[in-house]
């Protein structure tokens, strides 16, 4: 999981901290080395050799300049210090940023991160390493810092509370929209399986009723959870399919219904128009995007569409354990706003957890 990311993460970000140090530290040493009159100081060793007949003189001259010493180690102190940030710290121009950070967002872009996340990412290192002197002994610390402290941002969000929701309303209804293989049904199933789990009572409305054997998938998998399905036969109407699962689940004073809808590319007309009726007579509480990781910025493309379109509450990701690059998990939330609530990390009815942005960081290297 996010093997690829992390390991040219690594490489770019140790490659950018070495280019930043290299650009601090350029040519100030040289000149500050200048000093070198502290060379011309031996042939002041006279100056022992005068004191060797005063040694009678010795104790009133102590005496004068004791006040003395202290303001000169101040003064010491100051001009060591301005030396000291003289060689060891130098502004680093915007322009030179600029070229610099290019590989680093070569990685970025390869690793399927949306150019809106990349920005950010950049105008957050830009923040940190322009307009102050930066010193090139703590600039690795910098870079990792603001890299980590970005990323984590982009990742912070509440987690979803099954008891709150179902405490303000009851039945709660969930909708799942998203395009054709994106794991709706499958993901739809393992919170069936959660919420059946954890107490709850929950029915899954049948919806996708275009999708040869749609219904039939959601069957095997109500059966193997043991969860009640309303259906229509295919070709019905969804939107009534969609009304008849939160009539039953208003009568049997059920806790969740879980509307499982076809899937379909946002740009075709006739099918988003039925998503807008499904979701215009059911009245879903919460309108879950199902996006593949894997599928990375297409992923993010489409939430936008669907949020677009019919309007995205939050998010699912699927097939999280088998992606490599992570783009779509550190890119989908911000591009759209909208929290991710689950990630899919298995094949497994369990394999459906709750989203940790910790657990995230520390698969790309940045915990």
């Amino acid at each position: 999981m996010f093997k690829f990311l992390k390991e040219k993460l690594k490489g770019a970000v140790s490659k950018f901290t070495k280019d930043v140090k290299e650009e601090v530290e350029e040519k100030p040493v040289k000149k500050k080395e200048e000093p070198k009159q502290k060379e011309k100081v031996p042939p002041k060793k006279e100056a022992p050799k005068k004191e060797k007949p005063k040694p009678e003189k010795e104790e009133t001259i102590i005496i004068e300049e004791e006040p003395e010493t202290e303001e000169v180690t101040e003064e010491k102190k100051g001009f060591f210090q301005k030396m000291s940030d003289a060689v060891t710290k130098k502004k680093l121009g915007e322009e030179k940023f600029d070229e610099l950070f290019w590989e680093l967002e070569l990685v970025l872009l390869e690793s399927n991160i949306a150019v809106e996340v990349i920005e950010k990412i950049k105008n957050d290192l830009k923040n940190a390493l322009i307009g102050e002197a930066v010193s090139r002994l703590n600039t690795q610390t910098i870079i990792t810092e603001t890299l980590r402290k970005s990323v984590e941002e982009l990742l912070s969000f509440q987690k979803v509370n099954f008891k709150k929701l179902v405490s303000d309303k009851k039945p709660y209804i969930i909708a799942f929209i998203g395009v054709n293989g994106s794991g709706k049904t499958t993901n739809l199933a393992k919170l069936a399986y959660k919420l059946k789990n954890e107490g709850y009572k929950v029915v899954i409305a049948a919806c996708d009723t275009f999708r040869a054997a749609a219904i039939q998938q959601v069957e095997n998998h109500a059966e193997k959870i043991g969860v009640r399905v309303i259906k229509h036969d295919y070709g019905a109407d969804a939107a009534a399919v969609a009304y008849d699962a939160v009539e039953h689940a208003k009568a049997k004073d059920l806790d969740f219904v879980l509307i499982d809808t076809a899937g379909r590319n946002h740009a075709n007309t006739n099918l988003m128009d039925e998503l807008r009726k499904v979701v215009r007579v059911s009245n879903p509480d919460m309108k879950v995007f199902v996006g593949d990781a894997l599928t990375g910025n297409d992923a993010v493309e489409q939430a936008r569409e669907f949020n677009d379109k019919v309007g995205v509450d939050s998010i699912i990701l699927s097939k999280v354990d088998a992606d490599e690059k992570g783009g779509a998990s550190v890119s989908i939330s911000y591009v759209t706003n909208k929290p991710i609530i689950f990630v899919g990390n298995g094949q497994r009815y369990e394999d459906l957890i709750l989203f940790d942005k910790d657990f995230f960081l520390e698969k790309m290297g940045l915990s």
